[in-house]
């Protein structure tokens, strides 16, 4: 940890970034928007609406709301969140358009309209998708609106779901260029153990992952109507922090203070560089559609040296996929240590294995001397 002049130096940049930020997105779950029988708390919505707007009119505000599912409870007679996929669609099918018309009239009372954007994560893994989102959220901001994002539960199954609007709140962050990501809880932030349990005290800065080591964060999941917890909101936070955007954690309550730069919450600083596009998608965003074995000299090749995935490297193949496809990249042992897009489809790649790319062209013509997974096409997960 650094000492009280360190600190309070970095506590001053770290309040110059934020009231610096002009495009900012702001995460808000489903807890501090909803009754403790799931439908929505007018009275919460407003007061997050209040303090938005005042901010809207010097800042672009994007805002990733939960709340969905948790608002077609009541309506349908559910006293809890469904653990089916298909109730859990069917609610926030009511719920959705409860949620949006509540933020249209919410905001109206300052003249600010609101778009709706509903994503999957074919929206940020497919690069078509990705550039379609990223142009609609940023005309909508262009003229004046507020866009309202969600996970698309209506239609996503197990396989094309975020799992949490935490880490969908990161990638929004990254997708739109944002200056600054807020993640709103119903905790004032990060601290270094239960909050209940006296004698716990609340994190102020997050410099790096060294800072957060042998903490008890907590489970990922929690009763209610929510589905993250801050395991989910920590994950967030080093997702965008690596990706060049400074995070705030803090809770609802505290919007304001946060928006406004003033010390709340727990403050992750920026750990890395805005990266291409396509890196923190496949990284973050992607579902592996199968694996490829490396062999030790591979491994060193693609892992350490960043060089491309050639046929002469790979042991084995797992799965069925298409070329485009996202991949795992092991090493012996299973352990996952890249992602990548593969230039083969699953069943091309076994008369591959193991030969020399100028082999392959001699045998089977000049478009098999290629990548099997180009290093543009690749990131790295573990070294």
């Amino acid at each position: 940890m650094t000492g009280a002049g360190a600190g309070n130096e970095a506590g001053a940049a770290a309040r110059a970034e934020v009231t610096g930020a002009r495009r900012i997105v702001v995460k808000v779950g489903s807890s501090s928007l909803t009754t403790a029988g799931g439908g929505l708390d007018a009275d919460r919505v407003d007061a997050l609406v209040d303090t938005l707007a005042k901010s809207a009119g010097e800042k672009e505000i994007v805002l990733v709301s939960s709340g969905a599912i948790a608002a077609g409870l009541a309506p349908l007679g559910l006293d809890r969140r469904p653990r089916d996929l298909a109730r859990q669609q069917a609610a926030a099918s009511v719920g959705q358009g409860l949620l949006v018309a509540r933020y249209t009239a919410s905001f109206a009372r300052y003249g600010r309209r609101v778009g709706q954007v509903l994503l999957t994560t074919d929206d940020t893994s497919r690069r078509a998708h990705y550039r379609n989102a990223r142009r609609t959220l940023d005309q909508l901001l262009a003229m004046g609106a507020v866009p309202v994002v969600n996970e698309n539960d209506t239609v996503a199954t197990d396989e094309i779901r975020f799992g949490d609007n935490d880490r969908l709140a990161a990638l929004v962050a990254h997708l739109v260029r944002a200056d600054l990501l807020i993640l709103l809880s119903d905790v004032d932030g990060l601290y270094d153990g239960d909050p209940s349990t006296p004698g716990t005290s609340r994190i102020a800065e997050v410099t790096g992952p060294r800072d957060i080591d042998g903490i008890t964060i907590g489970s990922a999941g929690k009763a209610g109507v929510g589905t993250g917890g801050m395991v989910t909101k920590v994950e967030a936070a080093r997702i965008a922090a690596a990706a060049g955007i400074p995070v705030v954690l803090t809770s609802a309550s505290q919007a304001a203070d946060a928006l406004a730069g003033r010390p709340t919450g727990t403050y992750f600083h920026r750990t890395g560089r805005r990266s291409a596009d396509r890196l923190l998608w496949l990284a973050h965003a992607s579902t592996p559609r199968g694996a490829l074995t490396l062999d030790e000299g591979a491994v060193r090749a693609v892992i350490e040296g960043s060089a491309s995935l050639l046929p002469a490297g790979i042991a084995a193949v797992e799965g069925e996929f298409s070329a485009g496809d996202p991949v795992e990249l092991r090493d012996a042992s299973g352990r996952a240590l890249a992602r990548g897009l593969v230039a083969f489809d699953a069943g091309e790649i076994p008369q591959l294995l193991g030969r020399s790319t100028r082999d392959l062209a001699r045998d089977l013509g000049p478009g098999y001397e290629r990548e099997v997974v180009h290093r543009d096409d690749l990131v790295v997960l573990h070294r």
